[in-house]
């Protein structure tokens, strides 16, 4: 079978930095390959060339079709059949669902005006083949991140793309949608598209693709089928070195006393397509960490937003067994609590700000002395706290913006455990992240419940509330469906709770 596309010997310097090292990658029609790596390996550096976002340097090649090409710009890759959904989204919320998906190709009727009757038509079309039931005519602001991400999908999926790159695509999406994610994809290998899917998630990767290829340190240093390949393997010649516990030893827990209980918590949404969060009833001891698991629009996420002060409530919320009322999140903090939210990049930093300033966020009064600022004061915890997390930086003024996934949700666990926290709630912790850096997140957590701490994680990836948890609740349709222990909870006994 001739490839669709191939990139030999494709090399890249930034400045003093060698990105790529004479990278090759070949896609087929009709197949998935799978790109792994830890972040800064190359992938996306390698991803940007595919499309036209960044110029390889000399000495390299690409052939779409048996042709050599020089892509010049994205719109250069797409008129050749090459498509990409990157893993931060990219979608304008004042518009609509449709409006996004056609969003600068809009459909024009005969008096040169967009025809937004066709246009709702066609964006229904690429719904459907993700057996999504929202209307085109949703705004995006009314979406949850993970319907987001399905929008962004459909928007590639109506470009008609030979090859489409997928760069971490299930990482905003619950078992459900990754479940219908995967079976698409398995379609769009019957229509001859090729797929590029780059997943931190190894059980995504031995499940859908049919080739690998490893990266590290900008050079291949493995490609072959993925029956000739192991998850032992794959994760060593990745990380290089054996990662025989990706999650590491878990610790003993016992219920001693209760840092946060919940009581008929209540949401009522004036949007009736919305989810009704009702009837919250859970506690959550000291040193334990209490995993939440549900499909995409159960609740999770909600019920937590409506414990820090970010949603009204009704119902009873208590801190040591104290009834507190928490109008917002100033309150939620002052009763010792912190959230690392779902969206690191929008909600958990300011990316154009250092970690330096990130880090004090959370607690820059105890710097400040007559209204200045003690900086030398304030770049020494935040190094030892850089130090002490091993957040891979040049210093702590190297901005947010320029760190690897892992190390920015470092960063925000960093400007929280500075803190003198009784509670800390994280909602989705290692979302695009790399196996090693999922580890060390895993063990920061595990570090922080071992030193007393209440921590809640709210994950969509099975595995991982699995591993970290100590106890497990299941949501559903806005209410708690099930509650199990870490020796009773298996992946069938939680899918069945959150799926019925």
């Amino acid at each position: 079978m001739t490839p669709f596309l191939e990139m030999t010997k494709i090399s890249k310097t930034f400045v003093s930095v060698k990105a790529l090292r004479g990278v090759d990658l070949t896609i087929f029609p009709g197949e998935v390959h799978a790109v792994a790596g830890e972040n800064g390996a190359g992938k996306s550096t390698l991803m940007k060339i595919m499309t036209g976002v960044l110029r390889a340097d000399p000495g390299g090649s690409i052939r779409v079709n048996g042709e050599i090409v020089d892509i010049a710009d994205p719109l250069h890759a797409r008129s050749l059949g090459i498509s990409i959904i990157y893993q931060e989204l990219s979608m304008v919320e004042n518009l609509t669902v449709a409006e996004n998906i056609f969003l600068a190709r809009e459909p024009l009727s005969n008096s040169g005006l967009i025809d937004s009757r066709a246009m709702n038509k066609a964006a229904r079309e690429a719904l459907d083949q993700l057996h999504l039931s929202l209307a085109p005519t949703t705004p995006v602001s009314a979406l949850s991140i993970g319907h987001r991400q399905m929008i962004e999908i459909a928007k590639a999926i109506s470009v008609n793309a030979r090859v489409i790159i997928m760069d971490e695509p299930t990482s905003s999406l619950g078992q459900h949608e990754t479940t219908t994610l995967l079976n698409l994809i398995r379609t769009l290998k019957e229509r001859g598209i090729g797929i590029v899917y780059i997943s931190h998630r190894l059980d995504e990767i031995f499940e859908i693709a049919d080739r690998v290829t490893v990266l590290r340190d900008g050079a291949t240093v493995a490609s072959m089928p993925i029956a000739d390949m192991t998850r032992e393997l794959l994760v060593q010649k990745m990380v290089d070195r054996d990662l025989h516990d990706f999650y590491g030893e878990h610790r003993s827990f016992k219920q001693p006393a209760r840092v946060l209980s919940v009581r008929n918590l209540e949401m009522r949404h004036p949007d009736p397509h919305r989810v009704k969060v009702s009837e919250i009833d859970f506690d959550l001891y000291k040193g334990e960490v209490l995993g939440f698991f549900g499909l995409v629009g159960a609740g999770r996420t909600e019920i937590m937003e409506m414990i820090f002060g970010m949603r009204p409530y009704a119902g009873e919320i208590l801190v040591r067994d104290r009834p507190v009322a928490i109008r917002d999140p100033a309150d939620a903090i002052r009763f010792g609590m912190g959230f690392v939210t779902e969206d690191r990049q929008s909600q958990g930093l300011a990316l154009g700000m250092t970690i330096r300033e990130n880090f004090s966020l959370t607690h820059l009064a105890s710097y400040c002395w007559f209204g200045l600022i003690d900086i030398g004061r304030e770049r020494a915890r935040c190094a030892d706290f850089v130090k002490s997390l091993g957040i891979r930086a040049s210093s702590t003024e190297q901005q947010a913006i320029n760190l690897s996934g892992g190390n920015q949700q470092k960063v925000v666990i960093a400007k929280w455990m500075a803190r003198a926290l009784q509670i800390l709630i994280v909602d989705e912790p290692t979302r695009g992240i790399d196996v090693r850096s999922k580890a060390e997140v895993h063990g920061l957590l595990a570090g922080l419940a071992s030193e007393g701490l209440g921590v809640i994680v709210i994950s969509s990836d099975l595995p991982e509330v699995l591993a970290v948890s100590d106890r497990i609740l299941v949501v559903k349709n806005g209410r708690i469906g099930g509650e199990l222990s870490r020796s009773e909870a298996t992946k069938e006994r939680v899918m069945e709770l959150a799926a019925g």
